[in-house]
């Protein structure tokens, strides 16, 4: 028996792999570059216009100091303050990038 060897290579199927690589490469390139995916955010139509509702600004200082409104209270002053507040209202907590988490924890509990 006499065995033939390859006489000829089909590079059909390796082009396919190939090409199909690259469109990969090519849509996840275009995603890295910009930073961002493109996003169609949902707009509110209608509807009654509402005021804008007043929300409680607590402020944590570097030295731990804690400011509502920008008045300054102590930790301790802090829950009679938010108490004289009702339950709705919103609340934006801003505390300083160099304080301790327990200075925040403590606000926040």
């Amino acid at each position: 028996m006499d065995e033939k060897g390859f006489e000829n290579l089909n590079f059909v199927p390796f082009v396919d792999v190939m090409l199909v690589l690259l469109t990969i490469v090519l849509t996840t390139s275009t995603f890295i570059a910009g930073k961002t995916l493109p996003v169609s955010i949902p707009k509110a139509d209608g509807g009654i216009a509402q005021g804008r509702q007043k929300y409680l600004l607590i402020e944590i200082g570097r030295n731990g100091y804690v400011c509502i409104d920008s008045k300054q209270v102590s930790t301790d002053g802090l829950l009679s303050c938010l108490g004289e507040k009702g339950k709705d209202t919103p609340v934006l907590v801003r505390p300083d990038k160099s304080i301790e988490l327990q200075g925040f924890v403590d606000v926040l509990i």
